[in-house]
């Protein structure tokens, strides 16, 4: 059991989205072989400008249509997660309505509350066959050239928190194969969690982690496709067992937007 304040209400629900980034450069470039001989870091592509405006419409339709507080923002350290995050909660806290608001209550977001954090728990599945230009000694960590002073310059002023202790703290080793990732974005969305039970989470992380968060916490449901800044919106209980402890319920799907649900698994 984990630690929990005694004055926090018997039972709450927990909500937590994960979601994939937007639209990243390199699938919009005419001539990749140039792009790539151009571009400094080819395996960390930033995001195309359509990426940019789909976290932010994505960020607004959150803070229209939720109905409750994002808390916390929980970051991979590729910067197309990195920019879709600093779209996303700038969209957040930005005034102004989109259509169909009115449909559910409009929570204003409260900018110094919200808090970002980076952690490689929800970095991209570390082979080959996923990030196609590696740097040249990819089972060397400094070779990536993830910098996090530097990525952390890229939020919104007051919203990074420097105490956050991630709960992966190095990238995983290369090659790491389909079964580890899956394990590793499990043991991530899990740990995170149950980490913060008190707070309602937005995970910003890659395709595969998607995946994963559906078909571990839908009863394997496995998806056919997944849009860029698609997302899983998730909820559990949390009661309070006094002596401040807490359990747990299962998580389950309250909605979800931009992905394609297989019928079922054999599919």
């Amino acid at each position: 059991m984990a630690s929990l304040d005694a004055t926090a209400p018997a039972k709450r629900y927990q909500n937590i989205l994960v979601m994939r980034h937007g639209d990243r450069l390199d699938n919009f470039v005419s001539d990749v072989d140039a792009w790539v001989r151009e571009t400094a870091r080819p395996w960390d592509p930033v995001l195309y400008e359509a990426g940019r405006h789909r976290a932010s419409v994505t960020g607004v339709e959150l803070r229209t249509q939720l109905g409750f507080n994002i808390d916390r923002v929980i970051v991979s350290p590729f910067m197309r997660c990195v920019e879709t995050a600093s779209e996303v909660v700038s969209a957040l806290f930005t005034p102004g309505e989109t259509a169909g608001a009115a449909c559910r209550s409009v929570v204003p977001m409260d900018p110094p509350k919200i808090k970002i954090c980076v952690d490689y728990g929800l970095c991209e599945k570390f082979n080959h066959v996923t990030i196609i230009y590696p740097p040249k000694d990819p089972a060397k960590d400094g070779e990536w050239g993830f910098d996090l002073s530097e990525i952390k310059l890229k939020f919104p002023e007051g919203t990074v928190d420097p105490q956050y202790e991630p709960v992966a703290d190095k990238l995983p080793k290369w090659e790491e194969t389909r079964e580890d990732a899956r394990a590793r974005y499990e043991r991530a969305f899990r740990a995170i969690a149950d980490k913060y039970p008190c707070e309602n989470l937005l995970l910003i992380t890659h395709g595969a982690g998607l995946k994963t968060a559906v078909s571990t916490f839908l009863n394997g449901t496995r998806i056919w496709d997944v849009e860029y800044c698609a997302y899983v919106e998730l909820r559990r209980e949390i009661t309070w067992n006094g002596h401040s402890s807490f359990s747990v319920g299962e998580f389950g799907d309250v909605s979800h937007h931009g992905y394609l649900l297989r019928e079922n698994d054999g599919r």
